[in-house]
């Protein structure tokens, strides 16, 4: 089908001013000199390798300290902070205080290791948390300047139920302005770098918890999904995540809060190093709807069915799968069918070339009662007072924008779009929902790209705004997916595949993105190739 011609406008009028901005950018941004790149100091402490599960085995053991896993992670935070620009905000010393309690409480039980690991699983490990969720006397902006001097009173409830668990908080990390880029970039923080090419980005909007976890600052970490939120900062910087079936783990109290249809395709979810933390943590953020899952069901992997999707089949919104990115998901393929003696379905779905529409269009419809979602340009201005995109696109073309150019830009597209999704939109998601949902039933795994290229140069990703569509028709079609890493391409940076099942087979993608961490070595240790 043809582009309309209000759809034809949409797509230049982007690509046009950030082309336009990217020149600006390279004509002005200050240059390094030839074999400059900087990469961060090596892993010192053998503490940063483990598994969260592993290090709150060693506590409850005695064979560690809480305060001595903490303050490794405090040392790695403070030595790669001034690289990464990932944590904004930290607790420290409070945090100090937190294990020294732990470690006191551990002194004094008198049940066992089992009794501890039961009530609390994660006792004295360090957590890192996305700045848009609710942290108890942290910031809680979004990066956006209106809302600088906002501390949150509340802990978020994946927050509140880690902590309960016995986890500790180090601090919280950059997000995109407004959870609403794939850049982790605002005017209040700052811009968040990825720890294997500081040239690079960490993705967004969990960029901040990408980075740290990436650069081996944290060892798990809290972040949402609504467009690929928690998946693209997952492969830019080569960890695992999650993004859970909608409606599971609760998403209150973060900002912006979703409306209209949104709360439907947002997901929070674990982000962490090691596949075998994410199900721990998933059972304990899911809480009281732990149980819809099946987290305790044994998977066979023999049993299961699997399918392969290599490209979108030519969206002409987004840029066509790097080779690098379709050969290691063939050699994923292969290995599944060489390990596992399965036969890997290859599935083309024409209606996927439509991602980028269905997303957008699905973005602004509104909830049961009619009520549609809250704007962008409120969301970017003070209260009861919008924004104005094409102002502040003036304005910072003199650096007098408290606002990102992809949140201007985001903002001016907002004014041409439409509230209503096209009948041919409606029609193209809604067949592609039944053949996705049959595809997959209750037994199925799909391995699809998790976006066109790997992480991209700081900016550029203003050239191509909309190569999220890959993750983001995924939160449309509210299908659980694990992000995985598979290892690093020739430039040392990380490869990785997203993980697809039907809804409520959340273990499916956890079972095997187990197996693709024994096969392909999961994370990485930045600059270790």
């Amino acid at each position: 089908m043809a582009l309309s011609r209000l759809e034809r406008a949409q797509v230049w009028l982007f690509r046009a001013v950030s082309g336009l901005l990217l020149v600006l950018l390279r004509l002005f941004a200050p240059r390094r000199p030839a074999g400059s790149r900087e990469k961060l100091p090596p892993v010192g402490h053998p503490l940063l390798l483990l598994p969260a599960t592993q290090l709150a085995r060693k506590i409850r053991r005695k064979e560690v300290s809480s305060v001595e896993v903490v303050q490794a992670f405090i040392d790695r935070i403070q030595e790669v902070n001034p690289f990464l620009n990932a944590v904004v905000k930290d607790r420290f010393a409070a945090a100090l205080q937190e294990a020294a309690q732990v470690d006191k409480l551990i002194e004094e039980e008198t049940g066992g290791e089992e009794v501890l690991e039961d009530r609390l699983p994660l006792l004295g490990v360090p957590l890192s948390v996305k700045e848009s969720f609710s942290l108890q006397g942290m910031p809680f902006t979004t990066g956006v300047i209106s809302r600088r001097g906002v501390v949150a009173s509340v802990d978020a409830p994946p927050v509140a139920l880690l902590k309960r668990a016995g986890a500790i908080p180090l601090g919280v990390t950059n997000t995109s302005e407004l959870c609403m880029w794939m850049e982790s970039h605002n005017h209040l923080y700052g811009t968040t770098s990825n720890p294997y090419d500081l040239e690079r980005i960490p993705g967004g909007s969990s960029g901040g918890e990408g980075s740290i976890l990436g650069g081996a600052g944290a060892v798990i970490g809290v972040g949402s999904d609504i467009g690929g939120s928690i998946r693209m900062p997952c492969f830019f910087n080569g960890i695992f995540g999650h993004k859970t079936t909608p409606g599971v783990v609760s998403c209150e109290n973060q900002h912006p809060p979703p409306s209209g249809k949104q709360p439907e395709y947002l997901s929070s979810g674990p982000m962490c190093r090691y596949a075998e933390d994410l199900l721990p943590m998933l059972k304990i953020m899911a809480g009281p709807n732990a149980h819809k899952l099946s987290l305790n069901t044994k998977v066979d992997l023999k049993k299961l069915r699997f399918f392969t999707i290599p490209h979108d089949g030519g969206c002409v919104y987004t840029q066509p799968v790097s080779k690098e990115l379709v050969d290691i998901q063939r050699k994923v393929v292969e290995g599944l069918e060489a390990d596992l003696g399965v036969q890997v379905q290859h599935v083309c779905l024409p209606e996927l070339r439509y991602s980028f529409q269905i997303w957008d269009s699905y973005m602004v419809l509104p909830d049961k009662e009619g009520k549609p979602p809250i704007s962008f340009t409120e969301l970017m201005g003070e209260t009861g007072r919008p924004a104005w995109p094409l102002w502040e696109l003036l304005k910072s073309l003199i650096g007098k924008s408290d606002h990102t150019m992809a949140a201007i830009l985001l903002g001016v597209l907002e004014t041409t779009r439409t509230s209503k999704a096209s009948p041919f939109i409606i029609q193209q998601k809604e067949k592609l929902q039944k053949e996705m949902d049959a595809l997959l039933g209750t037994d199925g795994v799909l391995l699809y790209p998790s976006h066109p290229r790997v992480a991209p140069k700081h900016h550029h990703p203003l050239l191509r705004p909309f190569d999220f569509a890959y993750t983001g028709i995924l939160n449309i079609l509210g299908l659980p997916v694990t992000q995985c890493p598979l290892g690093l391409n020739e430039d040392g940076l990380p490869l990785g595949v997203q993980v697809v099942a039907g809804k409520m087979q959340d273990h499916l993608t956890l079972a095997v993105a187990l197996y693709l961490e024994k096969t392909y070595g999961g994370w990485t240790v930045p600059g270790a190739n």
